[in-house]
């Protein structure tokens, strides 16, 4: 069976000392699990509800974090841009770019991720259908670059609620490209000041979505996420991770069992 593809960590950087824990922790989940791992970190959240909601370290001190957990844990990295300049600098650290969904059709911060030719993750927005994920990757494919994946983080349903169409998997899927599942963003209840959530669903999510046919799946986690800075109803308490990860991996291992089968009966 193939590597798994795990995009994880905490949302934001709230300090060097957590990030650096919570790496060395997923590092080694990821190696016992033998998954493809991208650690996960934004230097900015740059689309906060509030005005007066914590950010992150910004750009500078935020890329000097990430290198850290690169050069010590020797892990891929990922991290969110928000402008067209700040992709080049990403690149010089990171080894996937991610597009956030409510910025998925602007041209020009596609096109300057696009032309870091590194790996890009894009999100596809709330509001978007996912047939129409059509035209963001014509924008990177006409800039140059193959190398994408294709996120579902739910869909707007009347106000404050998210819901995900498993479907649209398959859909995302038929563009040939790798399908991503973000789990926790997709159990967002977002609105007011704070952005809820509901936690209890993110492993029922992923299950589904492995069973649907992701490729990969992306989770944001926190050493006690009730304390957390950003997005913390949604995200997965670190010390729970592991066995979460057990459990959708063995979904995952009978899809793959069975694909393995229909393949041999149809050749």
């Amino acid at each position: 069976m193939s590597k798994f593809t795990l995009i994880a960590g905490p949302c934001v950087i709230e300090s060097e000392e957590m990030i650096m824990k919570t790496a060395g922790i997923l590092k080694g989940i990821a190696e016992r699990l033998e998954l493809d791992y991208y650690f996960k970190a934004s230097f900015d959240k740059a689309n906060r509800t509030s005005i007066a909601s914590f950010r992150g370290p910004g750009i500078e001190e935020g890329l000097r974090i990430l290198k850290k957990v690169k050069d010590t844990y020797g892990l891929k990295l990922v991290t969110d841009i928000h402008e067209p300049w700040q992709a080049g600098e990403a690149a010089k650290v990171c080894d996937l770019i991610q597009i956030p969904a409510f910025l998925c059709r602007q041209t020009d911060l596609l096109i300057a991720a696009a032309k870091t030719g590194k790996r890009i993750n894009v999100k596809k927005a709330q509001f978007l259908a996912p047939w129409d994920m059509e035209y963001v990757i014509r924008k990177l494919e006409e800039s140059g670059n193959h190398d994408l994946m294709l996120c579902e983080r739910g869909t707007s349903f009347g106000y404050n609620r998210l819901v995900v169409d498993m479907t649209g998997i398959a859909e995302m899927k038929k563009f040939g490209y790798p399908v991503v599942m973000d789990a926790t963003h997709s159990v967002q209840k977002p609105g007011g000041a704070v952005t809820g959530g509901c936690r209890e669903n993110v492993e029922l999510l992923a299950r589904a979505a492995v069973a649907a046919g992701a490729d990969a799946l992306f989770f944001e986690v926190h050493p006690d996420p009730d304390k957390a800075l950003s997005d913390g109803q949604n995200m997965v308490r670190l010390e729970d991770f592991e066995e979460m990860l057990k459990r959708i991996l063995k979904v995952y291992g009978a899809v793959h069992q069975m694909n393995g089968k229909e393949a041999e009966q149809d050749g």
